[in-house]
C-alpha cells in the first residue's frame, strides 16, 4: 500500500485514509481534520477502528493509503504506562530525547502532574494513577502540537479516573496543544472534549460539538442531552 504522510500547518488533517488488515478493510476512506489547540474524543465499539487511526496519526503505522498530515510534534499516551522497570521515574519521562538526560527538564514535567515527590523512584512503586500521571509528563515533556490519548483512563479505578481526567483537563488548558482521546467513555468525551467522534464501519459516522463552558457538570440537562445522543448513534438506547 502507499504511504503519504506529511507535515502539516493543522494539528491534522487525514484525506481518504484506508487501512486494511489482510481482506479487512478496518479504516474505510476516513476524513478528519484537528485544528490546532482543539480537544477532540472518539469514541466507538471494540474494533471499530479507533486505536488504529490514533498509531495511523502517531506513525506507528505507515501501511495505509490516502493522505494524513501532522504537526511536527507529537506525543501519546496508552492506555498501559509503558514504563521501563529498570529506569527511575524522571528517566523514563525523558526517555528517548535527544541529547544527555535532562533531569530538571523531567522534574518540571512531574510536577506538572504531581509527581515530583516521586521522580527518582523505580515505577514498580507507582500506584496506577501514579503510572498515567508518569506517561502523561513523557508525553508533555515532548512540548507536542498533537497529543494522542489511546484510553488513557480505562484501567484506572472511578476515583481515580475521575482525578485524572480533570488533570488532563488542567494540562490542556495551560498548554493548549492539541488532543485526540480514543475512549469508550461516552460521559468522559463530553466533560473533556470540544467535538466528538463517534466511528463506525471505519469512518466517522456522527460527530457532536460539545460548545459548553469548563468545567462541565455531568448532571446538566445540556450534557445529559448530548451523552443520550451519542448513546443512540453507538447503538445504546435508554
Amino acid at each position: 500500500m502507499a504511504t503519504d504522510l506529511h507535515r502539516s500547518l493543522s494539528a491534522a488533517r487525514v484525506t481518504g485514509l484506508t487501512k486494511t488488515f489482510g481482506d479487512r478493510r478496518v479504516i474505510d476512506d476516513l476524513h478528519l481534520d484537528i485544528a490546532p489547540g482543539e480537544f477532540v474524543a472518539l469514541l466507538g465499539a471494540s474494533g471499530c477502528g479507533k486505536s488504529t487511526l490514533l498509531r495511523v496519526l502517531a506513525g506507528l503505522d505507515t501501511e495505509i493509503s490516502g493522505r494524513v498530515e501532522v504537526a511536527d510534534r507529537r506525543a501519546v499516551a496508552f492506555q498501559a504506562p509503558r514504563l521501563l522497570p529498570w529506569k527511575k521515574v524522571w528517566r523514563n519521562v525523558v526517555l528517548g530525547l535527544p541529547g544527555r538526560p535532562d533531569r530538571a527538564r523531567a522534574e518540571a514535567a512531574l510536577a506538572e502532574v504531581g509527581l515530583s515527590h516521586r521522580s527518582d523512584v523505580w515505577p514498580k512503586v507507582l500506584s496506577g494513577g501514579e503510572a498515567q500521571r508518569a506517561s502523561l509528563a513523557r508525553a508533555l515533556v515532548r512540548e507536542p502540537d498533537l497529543l494522542l490519548l489511546d484510553e488513557p483512563f480505562s484501567a484506572l479505578d472511578a476515583l481515580t479516573r475521575l482525578t485524572a481526567q480533570a488533570l488532563v483537563a488542567d494540562l490542556w488548558t495551560v498548554h493548549r496543544c492539541a488532543v485526540l482521546l480514543v475512549t469508550h467513555d461516552v460521559e468522559e468525551s463530553v466533560r473533556l472534549a470540544d467535538r466528538v467522534l463517534v466511528m463506525r464501519d471505519g469512518v466517522i459516522a456522527h460527530e457532536v460539538v460539545v460548545d459548553l463552558p469548563r468545567p462541565r457538570d455531568v448532571a446538566d440537562p445540556r450534557v445529559v442531552a448530548l451523552r443520550a445522543e451519542l448513546l443512540a448513534h453507538l447503538g445504546v438506547h435508554s
